[in-house]
């Protein structure tokens, strides 16, 4: 599914990526010259160069390349994952693995990404496929 880049009022293809996930929608930029997609949303394709990208709707489905544990204080929400993911589309996210405790996350774990909405900001966080359980 594609949608249009830009709505009036917007500031460009990062504040159209922000408002979609605040909707709760997550969507990547797929290149209509290279057909490679794109993360961090851009103005123009950093494989080819071309400026014909398109936003698309994806499966979420990817591995665990890369996760390190933030220690913190329980007093401000304990300790928490974060976690590099190569998405199946080709492109790489910093997020964290959500539904699983943070020493439990592992390189190579299949994961599917999400939106969560909270206080009206989306973020992008990935629940393990296999074993998630908090």
């Amino acid at each position: 599914m594609t949608t249009q880049p830009f709505e009036e009022g917007s500031t460009g293809v990062q504040d159209f990526h922000q408002r979609e996930l605040d909707a709760g929608r997550l969507r990547l930029q797929c290149c209509g010259a290279c057909s490679r997609h794109v993360y961090y949303p851009r103005e123009g394709c950093p494989h080819c160069g071309s400026t014909a990208l398109e936003w698309k709707s994806f499966n979420g489905l990817g591995t665990v390349h890369a996760v390190t544990t933030v220690r913190r204080k329980p007093a401000d929400g304990g300790d928490l994952n974060v976690s590099l993911i190569d998405l199946d589309e080709g492109v790489r996210l910093m997020s964290r693995v959500d539904n699983l405790a943070p020493h439990a996350v592992r390189i190579g774990q299949r994961v599917r990404a999400r939106v969560q909405v909270k206080d009206g900001r989306g973020l992008v966080l990935f629940d393990a496929i296999e074993g998630g359980t908090r």
